[in-house]
Formats: structure tokens, sequence, C-alpha cells
């Protein structure tokens, strides 16, 4: 009896241990994907969740008599009560931290004593002593004390820079500690409006770039007054919402931007503020806002949706909203997601979908922080969808929170028990990276950078180890140069008396005087190149010992790059090296020698492979300098290796033009022409061969049809 005492007593535990823990589970699922972007491409990563609904609030929650409709914007006050904007009722709700319903702002008496309300109202600011509301349609903002009391009405401010007929309509408004406002007039397109309480225009601040083509700017120009007057006015993007954090830096957002440009900018990965659809300015209006992110914080990075293809094209970005810790948030009308990013520009994660389910929207109007959670307005659904921050969402703000206080030890532990939970987190490599960089352990630092394909941040770790080492061996340094110099030297002395001796020589030269020759001819091509056809200094055999020399460097150079310029370790095989090689060498001498031939050209097709193979010589030798420099350069100095790179080609074409001069003794305005004819000519061979080879390809596809056909008949 005893035993079955115990058993039910352990089997209620157990079932009341599995109660409690239910509703945990059920409030921590999601019905959609978070995630974040990898550094090096557009390749989704997933992540735990960081947020997750754990309510939804409606009319009935609230305890509203009349059901809002057309809600237009939502703020959390000083106090974390709730205002909402109810456009179609014309009314303002104010509400609890606990979303209940206490008073609502909908008629008052003006300063006349003149029974007022709103019409269409479309935005709502609180701070810590009024309450301004844009009465969009009266063209007008009205501010209220905490109680709802009526205090003045704001009127359209007067100012010579406001375009004749203007119509002001403001939709959104943002009020700094010194009591001026910013305010968004859906109509004006000039920037951000800024006055204080007495309507007195300061000014506009932050204009949106405008995007006009070089053939309209052309056109423009010579277009009569009359037509320019007739013609599109080309006029900056207008904003769509704002917000201001503690410090006085206003967030706002637009929608209108050219999808297009909007989506080259992020896949161009662009740190300019054109075309981007939210700013942080400051109070002069200069876009201040950190894009130092693997993609520019717009949004979407990859145009199609995760879960909805039918969801194409940049976001359009409506509202923003200010977090704890420097990081903000914005959202996606189109997509019903949340992006939300650190100070610096860098993606944190990724949430929200379009559905019916708890936790998605069918179309978000606004968005704000409250404490630990984030609130959605739903407008299609008129209702708020509150997201409850997980433990992950507290550890990304925990290591952010030790990073700004730039207690590094701390940060190191928190990144590292963020990638435990989350090894897909790109940017938390390179956040231990940053610490550990900043603690001058540098060479851990790049194993960090180097674990998310990071090349910038590896690149200045790299320049610290590469400036240790030489305070420590800067004896080291002249010694290697001189000795390089000297044997340099020694080399092309050695060659030039090879050289010497081959030109007094009878009969068939050797290879490696064949070859030394190479070195005469790069510096000297006008009688080296003349030698090399009528005095027989050179042959097809040592030509074709510096064509593999050079399919050799090439891919040298494919598989010996440092990591800063070869971080995905992309290498290409020894068969694309031959190619890249082989074939325009082989189109240029059968283009060359079929023209050539036509127009009295003294050179067989031995003698301009042989000239051409000759004039490949610096790109072997510059190529594997580059290649070894690659290792010891940063990122910054990757200049000197495309220099170096580009001046190897331009030797190689001055060689091959003299080459063929030589080599057909032609004149130099004929050799001209001939040469440009042969690139005409290398094309023309490409098409041939493309369509030979899809030619073929179709007739051995209709024969396998054709013996498909018999097999399946007999």
């Amino acid at each position: 009896m005893k035993n079955i005492k115990t058993r039910l007593l352990a089997g209620l535990a157990s079932a009341m241990a599995v109660l409690a823990i239910v509703p945990t589970m059920l409030s921590a699922s999601a019905p959609y994907a978070t995630y974040t972007y990898a550094a090096d491409s557009q390749r989704v990563l997933t992540s735990p969740a960081a947020y997750v609904p754990d309510q939804v609030v409606d009319s009935t929650y609230m305890g509203l008599e009349v059901a809002f409709d057309d809600p237009r914007d939502l703020f959390i006050g000083p106090d974390q009560k709730m205002y909402l904007v109810d456009a179609a009722g014309g009314r303002v709700l104010v509400c609890d931290r606990y979303y209940k319903f206490q008073f609502e702002i909908k008629e008052f008496t003006n300063e006349h004593g003149v029974p007022d309300k709103f019409n269409n109202p479309s935005g709502v600011f609180v701070n810590e002593e009024h309450i301004y509301v844009c009465d969009t349609d009266n063209n007008r903002i009205v501010m209220f004390d905490l109680e709802g009391n009526y205090e003045k009405i704001i009127k359209k401010p007067e100012s010579n820079l406001f375009e004749e007929g203007s119509i002001y309509k403001p939709v959104a408004c943002a009020v700094d500690q010194y009591g001026r406002l910013f305010v968004v007039s859906s109509t004006t397109y000039q920037g951000i409006i800024v006055i204080n309480d007495n309507a007195d225009f300061f000014g506009f601040i932050g204009a949106q770039k405008v995007a006009i083509g070089a053939l309209e700017i052309l056109w423009r120009k010579i277009q009569t007054d009359e037509q320019r007057a007739q013609s599109e006015e080309y006029v900056s993007t207008e904003f769509n919402n704002i917000t201001i954090d503690e410090d006085n830096f206003i967030y706002v957002t637009t929608s209108s931007i050219d999808e297009s440009q909007q989506q080259n900018a992020i896949w161009g990965k662009s740190t300019s503020s054109d075309y981007a659809p939210v700013k942080k300015l400051n109070a002069s209006g200069a876009d201040v806002m950190k894009r130092t992110g693997f993609w520019p914080p717009s949004g979407e990075v990859s145009i199609s949706n995760l879960s909805t293809s039918t969801i194409t094209g940049a976001s359009k970005i409506i509202d923003a909203a200010v977090g704890p810790e420097g990081t903000w948030s914005i959202i996606d009308e189109k997509r019903s997601k949340v992006f939300t990013y650190d100070d610096n520009g860098n993606l944190l994660f990724v949430f929200g979908d379009v559905g019916i389910q708890t936790g998605n929207a069918g179309s978000v109007e606004a968005i704000v922080y409250q404490g630990d959670k984030i609130l959605l307005l739903d407008k299609t659904n008129d209702n708020i969808i509150v997201y409850r921050r997980t433990e992950y969402g507290d550890m990304l703000l925990q290591a952010l929170e030790h990073d700004n206080n730039r207690m590094y030890d701390m940060t190191i532990e928190d990144w590292t028990e963020i990638l435990k939970r989350n090894n897909n987190f790109d940017n938390a490599y390179i956040q231990i990276g940053k610490a550990l960089y900043r603690k001058g352990e540098y060479e851990e630092a790049m194993e960090y950078y180097k674990a998310a394909y990071e090349t910038e941040n590896y690149s200045d770790a790299y320049k610290e180890i590469r400036k240790e080492w030489a305070s420590a061996n800067f004896w080291l340094i002249p010694v290697v140069i001189v000795v390089a110099c000297v044997l340099i030297a020694k080399f092309f002395g050695y060659a030039a008396k090879v050289n010497k001796r081959a030109a007094l020589k009878m009969g068939r030269k050797s290879l490696k005087e064949e070859l030394l020759y190479a070195i005469h001819i790069i510096f000297h091509p006008f009688d080296g190149f003349w030698d090399l056809k009528h005095e027989k200094r050179g042959s097809i055999r040592s030509g074709f010992v510096i064509l593999i020399i050079t399919i050799v460097a090439y891919f040298y150079s494919s598989i010996g790059k440092g990591y800063i310029f070869n971080p995905r370790t992309s290498y290409a095989d020894i068969f694309g090296s031959i190619t890249a090689v082989v074939a325009p060498l082989l189109l240029w001498v059968v283009a060359n020698w079929c023209l050539t031939t036509l127009f009295e050209g003294e050179g067989s097709m031995g003698d301009i492979f042989t000239a051409a193979c000759y004039a490949l010589t610096p790109l072997p030798i510059i190529i594997t300098i580059t290649t070894l420099c690659t290792n010891f350069l940063a990122a910054n100095e990757g200049g000197i290796v495309t220099m170096l790179n580009s001046f190897a080609y331009l030797w190689l074409g001055i060689l091959v033009v003299i080459g063929m001069m030589s080599t057909h003794d032609y004149t130099v305005g004929k050799n001209i022409l001939t040469c440009i004819a042969t690139i005409v000519g290398m094309a023309f061979i490409m098409f041939l061969g493309i369509l030979f080879s899809s030619l073929v390809g179709k007739i051995i596809m209709f024969l396998v049809q054709i013996v498909e056909e018999i097999s399946y008949r007999l």
C-alpha cells in the first residue's frame, strides 16, 4: 500500500511538472523562422528565436466599448503606457502598461472655446510632459498633457521654403529634449520639417537623394525653358515615419525609393545613405548611421521570401523603433518581418512572417519597444502582437552591453555562449575577434575572423602582427632587400653574357640559350623579335616551354594567394589554367595567320606562335611575384597587386604588337590595323566554334532520341 501511494505521488508530481512546462514550451514556439545572413553571401542562416509571441491584444482585451478600426500608429510612453491612434474613430486610445484601456482623446475644446476633434489622425508621440497627435487631415499637430487635457494647436509653419500651394499633412513626429519638433509630412519632399511648439520654422533636414539618369540630364540641358517646365519635376522622395533615441538621434524611414536602386545598393554592400530606406540623422540633418555590417541595414537581402515565394523585391520599410544597448529595428510591410540591428549596422536577427497563426501578421503598421517586449501593430487584423524576448535575445543584449562598456573578457564569454546555441552566427565570430583584437591577442582574433571570412578585420590584426615582427627583425628587412637585388642583378648579368655568346655562335642554339633570350626580348623588343625570326634565336620548342611556364604561373596564382586575397580558398584546377592561357593564344595565332596570309605577311604559323609565346614572358615573372606578395600584404595594399598585374598585361600587349610587326615586316599603321582585325577574327572564330558545338550537340541529341525510340519499339 505504501508503494502504491509513493507511485501515485510520484506520478502526480510528474504530471504537475509537465503541466508547468507545457505553457513555457508553447510560448517559446514561433510560427516563423528567425535568421540572419552569411558574411559572404545571400545565404540565410537560421538561428534560435530572439523574440517569441507572448499575447495578442485586441479591442476586447483592452476593454473597449467601441472596437478600434484602421489603426495608424503605436507608441510606448516614458511611463510604459501604450498609446494607439485609431484613424477611423478619430481618437487616441491610452492604455496602461498591461494594455488595459484607461481613457481616450477624441473631442476637445480649443483655445477659442470651440468644440474640436481630430480628422484622420495618423501619428502620436509622448514625452515626460506632453502628448503630440498628428491631426493629418486638419493639417496640424495637437498637444495635450499626460492626462489628455488640451493644451494647444501647432499649426502649419510659415516659410518661403515651402512650395507655393503645398499642403501640410503631418503623419508622424518626434520631439527632442529641447522641445524641437521633427515632423514628417506625407506631401513634403524637402525633408523633415523642424519647428517648435509655437510653429516657428527652423528648416528642413535630411532630404533624400534624387535619382536622375545621365540621359535625362543631357536631355534637360538641350530642352527649352517651356519644355523643362512641362517635363516631369524631379523631387526627393518623402519620408513615412520617424522616431528618436535618448541621445536625440533621429531615425527616419521611407518606402518610396525605387526598388531596383534600393536592391542594387544592398547587393553592392553600399555604406552610403543614398537609396537607404532608413537613416539616422543628427540635429543638423547629417546621416550618421554606421553601415559596417555584412549587408546594409535595409531589410531583406535576398529578394525571395523564405516562406512566401510570391513576395519579391526590396523591403518596404515603414517604421523604426529604438531598443536597448544601441539596438534598433525596422519593419517590412511586404513580409511583416522585423529586422533588428546593433549600433554598427550588424544584423542581429530577423523574425516574423505573413500569416494567420499567432505571432504572424496580416500587414504590420508600427513597431515599438516596451522593456523586454516588442509590440507590432497589425492593421489587417486590428490587433497588437506582443513578442517576448527569449533567453537567446537576452544573451545578445548582454553581449552588446559588455561590449559597449568595454568589458572585453565578458564580451568574449557572452559571444562564446551565443555560438554554443547558434554556431551559424557569423557576427558572433567577428565580435569575439574584435574583443580579442582590443586585448592585443591578434593571432587568436585572426582565427575567429577567418571563421566568418571577415577579411577587413583579419587584415587589421595581421598588420599588427606584421608590425610586431618588423620591430623585432628590423635588421633583416634591408638584408633581404639587398640580397634580392644582388641576385636579380647577377641573374640579368648572367643572361646578358649567355645572350652575347649565343649571338656569335653558329648553328642551332641550346634550349637554355633560347629561353634566356626571352629576357633580352622583353627589354629590347624591336631588335629582339627581328633576331628571333631571322637569326633563329628561338624556336617552337622554347616557345612551348615558355607557354608551360606561364600555365604553371597561372595555376600557382590560383592556389598560392594569401588568405586576405582568397578567403574562400577557391582554387582553379590545372585544366582551367591551361584553358585561360592556351585558348586566347591559339585564337590569336590562328586568326593572325589567316589574316596575314591574305595581306602579305611574311611570318608562318610557327613564327607567329613562337613570337606570341616569347611575348608571354613578363606574365609568369610578374604573376609569380604578385602571388607571393599576397601572402605578406594587407587588404588595403591590394592595389599594388592590381597595378603590377595590369602592368604585366600592358607589357604583354606591347610585346605582341611589336612581335607581329617584326614577324610580318609590316609598317606601324598596317600592323596596328592587322592586330585590331585579329581581335575581330578571334571573336568570329569563337562564334563559329560555339555555333558548331551547339549544332553537334543537337545532332547527338537527335541521334540519341532516335536510338531511344527504336529501343522502345523493339
